[in-house]
């Protein structure tokens, strides 16, 4: 476990340090809000849905698909369950649109730049396709149930838009090319992949950009926000893995899907809450604390896996 925490750890300040380019560059107005707005829908919009085709973009196995489908499945579940648990237990009545964002700072974690090389550095490849299914899943749910909570709109064509969405199109037509063995010229591939590695940078400077308009000398008195923290970070994962440890899974499949529940707060609700002009900084207040938490929180997870597995 020392493994991971070095890992987690090292991730985490990666992320950070980003982060605090991007403050410093709103700071010293490189940046400005409206800029701000254009740097987010452009991680929305092109971005993300190409790092998630990209991820589909591998050989053919037999082993590979059924530990792909057993992960989608128990993404699934995860999700499911995090909303009605969010659901109950999150009902700010004084602020509704804070309840709102709460809900899903809960519900949608930072599964690609965390869970990614987390994953990499513990099962190799194999764990990072299998927690692929995750971001998979996250995105089919981010992009609907997430759009119409933020967004608060619930008419036919919201819905119908979140259903078209370039993550979703990605997400589906990805899988498809994969299922059907079929791999784009390695020029196309290579070409889509300097986009797709501005992933993390894009998605970084915004949430910094937003943070820098944040007070944090009063944000750590907000103790609201560690509730969240707490919900997000030990509840969801370890109910997931009180669950998902009932069964005969492989060790592989079932630590990737605890460690994806288990990292803080995506940055998608930086995005989201600019784009749907919502609280966006109280969104990038419980992304940041989150993100901070983290550093302590998903090794304690990982070991009470070890542990139960």
């Amino acid at each position: 476990m020392t493994t991971t925490a070095v890992t987690v750890f090292n991730q985490i300040l990666i992320m950070l340090f980003i982060m605090i380019v991007g403050s410093i560059c709103y700071k010293i107005k490189l940046i400005n809000k409206e800029m701000n707005k254009y740097l987010s829908d452009l991680v929305l919009m092109l971005v993300n849905p190409l790092v998630i085709f990209l991820s589909y973009q591998r050989e053919f196995e037999d082993t590979l698909l059924q530990g792909l489908l057993i992960s989608l499945l128990l993404a699934t579940i995860t999700h499911v369950l995090a909303i009605i648990i969010a659901k109950r237990i999150i009902r700010k009545k004084d602020k509704p649109e804070d309840g709102v964002l709460e809900r899903f700072a809960v519900i949608y974690s930072n599964c690609g730049f965390i869970g990614i090389p987390l994953v990499n550095g513990i099962f190799g490849s194999e764990g990072v396709f299998y927690i692929t299914a995750y971001m998979t899943i996250f995105n089919l749910f981010v992009w609907t149930h997430g759009v119409i909570s933020v967004s608060g709109k619930k008419d036919r064509r919201t819905i119908v838009q979140a259903f078209v969405s370039p993550s979703v199109i990605a997400t589906i037509s990805g899988f498809l090319l994969f299922v059907l063995r079929i791999q784009l010229p390695e020029t196309l591939v290579e070409a889509m992949s300097y986009i797709g590695n501005m992933n993390t940078p894009l998605a970084m400077m915004v949430a910094g950009v937003t943070i820098a308009q944040a007070n944090l000398v009063k944000l750590l008195g907000k103790l609201r926000i560690y509730y969240i923290s707490f919900l997000k970070l030990i509840f969801i994962p370890v109910v997931m893995l009180l669950i998902f440890s009932l069964f005969d899974l492989s060790r592989e499949v079932l630590l990737t899907s605890v460690l994806a529940a288990a990292c803080p707060t995506g940055a998608t609700i930086n995005l989201f809450s600019i784009r749907y002009k919502k609280n966006y900084l109280y969104a990038s207040e419980m992304f940041a604390v989150t993100t901070v938490l983290s550093v302590i929180t998903i090794p304690l997870v990982m070991i009470v896996a070890e542990l139960l597995i």
